[in-house]
């Protein structure tokens, strides 16, 4: 990370100082062109167009040398036209100085904020690493991949959640969606994720587990305070899947969270029928109602899953993201080539923003010698 930002860096320097041609350029051009028109016209004031210009894409040393310069050609007109010791040169001279401090000023306090704001980053970056682990792979014979799009400016991470585990004979896999935002979303989905990534071992069936889990958010819940104007509205949905390493049965438990899409070669999506529970975290009284939900997830196959960040995408008129139908173009597609096409084409419809963070999970059961089409 630290090799990547320095070289960031490094070309950000070299294209500012290629940048500092315009300013240069316009101190020239307005000063040699005013010296040229007769005296009763002048372009001196034009020059603070050349530190303005600097301050959009420099430091507040370069914008402040730019400034002086500006100033000396201001000077450098006057003197031309003997007027050096005028009061009009002396006063343009001076407001131009001024201006070009106040342009430096500026320039400080938005280093400043800059720098608040990377800070803010690379606190977000690492509590994604550490919430949010990355799935493999490769899981067994599965091949997955995962995304998260947040929907706050500056964020790496919201209330949207995903974990997957290896077990004995297969895998197990969860992903959520804390209602609310901000700090206590993020605290809320790391207690589940760190709930699941433990329970997913001692429970041997996803109800089991599905109670487990309620019983960890509503006992984060009892500990610690809602905050004002939420109370009663704090859950958390939830699908678990279980996906063992032969055959091909694929078992789920659903917590008020929307069923994945399975896609299948030949641009078939179809989405497997589910039983939900109440979410987790209400209070209400499941303990032994989850239900397991079995379909078929053949060779070939590949699942979704996703948050309902995506399906509520809405474009400019209102319309939501068709994600079953969109999806259905890239049903030959490698996860991550899958998950890329579906990205690009979310955040088209959104107008480049989600008004709600997403996560998806592309699982994909490879056949043997499978060679995946990585085009559109």
């Amino acid at each position: 990370m630290g090799r990547g930002r320095s070289f960031a860096d490094r070309r950000r320097w070299r294209s500012s100082h290629a940048l500092l041609a315009i300013p240069l350029a316009l101190i020239v051009v307005i000063t040699v062109v005013d010296m040229l028109l007769p005296q009763d016209i002048h372009l001196g004031p034009l020059l603070v167009i050349a530190p303005a210009i600097t301050a959009s894409f420099a430091g507040p040393r370069l914008t402040g040398m730019i400034g002086a310069l500006a100033v000396v050609a201001q000077a450098c007109i006057g003197w031309h036209f003997g007027e050096n010791f005028s009061r009009n040169v002396v006063v343009q001279v001076v407001a131009l100085a001024l201006l070009s401090c106040l342009i430096v000023f500026f320039c400080v306090v938005r280093e400043r904020r800059e720098g608040e704001l990377a800070q803010v980053r690379s606190v977000a970056e690492a509590a994604q690493h550490v919430l949010l682990w990355p799935i493999p792979d490769r899981i067994g014979p599965l091949r997955t991949a995962c995304l998260y799009l947040a929907a706050e400016d500056e964020a790496e991470i919201g209330g949207d959640l995903y974990a997957a585990t290896r077990t004995a004979d297969g895998a197990r896999v969860m992903i959520g969606d804390v209602r609310g935002k901000g700090l206590a979303a993020i605290g809320e989905a790391a207690l589940l994720l760190g709930a699941f990534r433990e329970a997913a071992h001692q429970h041997t069936s996803l109800p089991a587990l599905a109670d487990a889990l309620d019983q960890s958010v509503e006992r984060y819940q009892s500990e610690f305070s809602e905050p004002e104007g939420e109370v009663g509205e704090r859950f958390v949905t939830a699908l678990l899947l279980e996906i063992p390493d032969d055959g091909h049965i694929t078992r789920m438990t659903t917590c008020g969270h929307p069923a994945p899409l399975l896609l299948s070669p030949g641009h078939s999506v179809t989405v497997p029928s589910l039983h939900p529970a109440p979410p987790l975290g209400l209070g209400v009284p499941v303990r032994g109602d989850h239900t397991l939900d079995v379909f078929t997830f053949e060779v070939g196959d590949t699942l979704v899953l996703y948050t309902d960040g995506v399906i509520e995408a809405r474009d400019h008129a209102g319309v939501f993201y068709p994600f079953a139908e969109r999806a259905a173009q890239w049903t030959d597609c490698d996860p991550k080539t899958l998950l890329h096409h579906i990205r690009r084409d979310l955040l088209a419809h959104a107008g480049g923003r989600l008004g709600d963070d997403a996560a998806l999970i592309a699982i994909h059961r490879a056949p043997p010698h499978h060679m995946f089409r990585h085009g559109s």
